[in-house]
């Protein structure tokens, strides 16, 4: 019996879309999506996704990162807020700020910086980069701005 023909050309379902900054791709800026971001490549600003956030063994983000799920193996130099759950996995680099509901670390990460986990440590958008609409923290602003990362 003949299969039914399948259009190859169909659109692909919204639910299916992940954002690809691949290996040697370098964005200035920040990132926004209302999806899953994966990175390969660098980032050098925020990185804020509704669903998920995936950087990769080489990739690098030098900004903050807010999202719903994220799974971390490469480096972060800035704020990473997750409002559900996050993994470090062994080959990852965090220096800053860690708030998170759920946190699971692989041994061998490394993170320079406090960590808060638990749902009461999810902060509200007072604790938001400026950038992204929010008053920012202090402390983390100020240490950015030394840093440069911020103006």
């Amino acid at each position: 019996m003949a299969k039914p023909a399948r259009n190859r050309n169909a659109a692909t379902s919204p639910e299916q879309v992940m954002s690809i900054i691949g290996h040697g791709m370098k964005v200035v800026g920040d990132c926004v999506t209302t999806d899953t971001v994966r990175i390969e490549g660098s980032v050098e600003g925020s990185v804020r996704a509704d669903k998920a956030v995936v950087i990769g063994k080489e990739g690098r983000v030098t900004g903050d990162v807010l999202t719903q799920d994220a799974v971390i193996a490469g480096t972060v130099t800035g704020m990473v807020q997750v409002h559900s759950r996050l993994e470090l996995q062994s080959t990852c680099k965090i220096d800053g700020e860690i708030q998170a509901a759920s946190l699971k670390l692989d041994e061998g990460g490394t993170v320079n910086g406090t960590v808060a986990v638990g749902r009461q440590s999810q902060p509200g958008l007072a604790m938001q980069p400026k950038e992204l609409g929010g008053a920012g923290p202090p402390e983390v602003a100020e240490r950015d701005k030394k840093r440069g990362y911020r103006k």
